[in-house]
């Protein structure tokens, strides 16, 4: 394990990066948009929970595959992108009608309904996280860059400091969600909710067709 320095510096690292949009944010802020700050709370857990599937793939070398073969990062990255204009266009060709607010879901929901609504929304940010290889390269190409060449156990060390990152990145991703919902609760942000989904739906389409249209980095 990196000493105190490193370890601080990491932790710097991690939280700039976290707060750098990119589909998981947008994924986080569209669902708190939506549904109020606990959908975008879950959201947020969904994406930690793909993000520990690729520090464990990392760690085992499952990263280091992706990096190296052209197929397996083209099988993933076509799954990826298709599950992100999959969400774009529904988001896109969703009526206004169909937007459900906080305030209101508690009203018009039982308490049976809504575990099943939360389940669907951490599936889809553990999707939206899971399908997209560039987050394994990240891990791959960021995290050992704090492994000393000497460490004992770089596995070990690799998980560890992909968890610290996850657990960091918990904080970043409520405070989208907060941010979010809040904006929610305002009049202006309400009456023009259906304009900002179409923008949002607008924007997984072009990170969908980006991830699409990306080469595998080691070319």
């Amino acid at each position: 394990m990196p000493d105190a320095q490193h370890l601080l510096l990491f932790a710097a690292a991690g939280l700039l990066l976290n707060l750098t949009p990119g589909p998981d944010v947008l994924y986080i802020v569209s669902q708190a948009l939506r549904a109020g700050a606990r959908a975008g709370v879950v959201a947020g857990l969904g994406i930690t929970a793909g993000c520990f599937v690729h520090v464990f793939a990392a760690a085992v070398g499952v990263g280091a595959l992706l990096a190296a073969s052209a197929t397996a990062f083209a099988v993933l990255k076509w799954a990826g992108a298709g599950y992100l204009l999959w969400v774009g266009v529904r988001l896109i060709v969703a009526r206004a009608s169909t937007i459900r607010w906080a305030a209101a879901d508690g009203a018009a929901r039982s308490c049976k309904d809504q575990p099943r609504g939360l389940w669907q929304v951490f599936c889809g940010g553990f999707l939206t996280n899971v399908l997209n290889p560039k987050v394994a390269i990240f891990f791959l190409a960021f995290v050992p860059q704090f492994i000393a060449p000497q460490a004992p156990h770089k596995a070990l060390a690799f998980v560890a400091l992909g968890t610290l990152f996850n657990i960091n990145s918990v904080a970043v991703n409520s405070g989208w969600a907060l941010a979010a919902a809040w904006m929610a609760r305002r009049g202006a942000v309400r009456r023009g909710m259906h304009w900002l989904e179409r923008a949002a739906g607008a924007m997984f389409v072009a990170f969908g067709l980006r991830l699409a249209l990306s080469d595998n980095p080691t070319r």
